[in-house]
């Protein structure tokens, strides 16, 4: 029932959003030139990997991230307008509306067996952690939500969260565009030599070209300290 409802609404959103995708597009593609979409790796249910679509905010090239962030996409990241081609990752399956965010894909290493437990869902566009704190919470807490979700889904709390979730975006509440988003409170994993990431993952360099990775547990989140990536939940 739940991806069943996921494709239906995904795809009605979609439809519905369509001017609305048009004219980002067009917009981006005035202020910023092609490609019109960020790519990234991200992992998956079951542990696999998928492609997460999302609208470019930043510009490519050299210079920091703040440097590169548009006025644009600055407003599409506070509206989260940003997620909205996620959809297309719901009607492909490899998403779905609500579920625990899909991290990196190089992550899936790193994640303890009880962390594993998140990818026994599909990730989702929203979720438990996103409506009780997003960027605001600590990586512990994260990961307990999204467990707690995994442990208690159901479609009366897909429906509570998804209710929420509008009242987050109409509020910016934990955007990653509105707070400090260098480093977080706690990192899932110690990388080192990684090229920087932005606050949503729009990276100056390919996300898979990782080198002299620490093997950090993630479950050592309160004590992980970032040597040279940034948040990318």
């Amino acid at each position: 029932m739940k991806r069943a409802l996921d494709l239906s609404l995904a795809i009605v959103g979609l439809i519905v959003f369509a001017p609305l995708l048009l004219a980002i597009s067009a917009a981006i593609w005035l202020a910023m030139g092609r490609p019109l979409l960020f790519r990234q790796l991200r992992g998956g249910r079951g542990g696999g990997k998928f492609e997460l679509l999302k609208f470019r905010t930043m510009r490519v090239g050299p210079g920091s991230d703040q440097a590169r962030l548009t006025l644009l996409g600055s407003w599409l990241r506070i509206s989260s307008l940003d997620e909205l081609p996620e959809l297309w990752n719901v009607v492909r399956g490899e998403m779905s509306l609500v579920g625990p965010r899909p991290l990196l894909a190089e992550y899936l290493e790193f994640y303890s067996d009880r962390q594993k437990r998140r990818h026994n869902l599909r990730p989702g566009i929203t979720g438990l952690a996103q409506v009780e704190g997003r960027n605001m919470l600590t990586w512990d807490a994260r990961f307990e939500k999204d467990l707690f979700y995994v442990d208690n889904h159901s479609f009366g709390l897909d429906l509570r969260i998804l209710c929420r979730t509008v009242l987050a975006v109409l509020t910016a509440r934990g955007s990653p565009a509105v707070q400090d988003t260098a480093f977080g409170p706690a990192w899932p994993i110690a990388v080192a030599n990684f090229q920087p990431m932005d606050g949503y993952g729009e990276s100056t360099a390919s996300s898979s070209r990782v080198a002299g990775v620490r093997r950090t547990r993630v479950a050592g989140l309160a004590d992980a300290r970032p040597t040279g990536i940034r948040k990318t939940y």
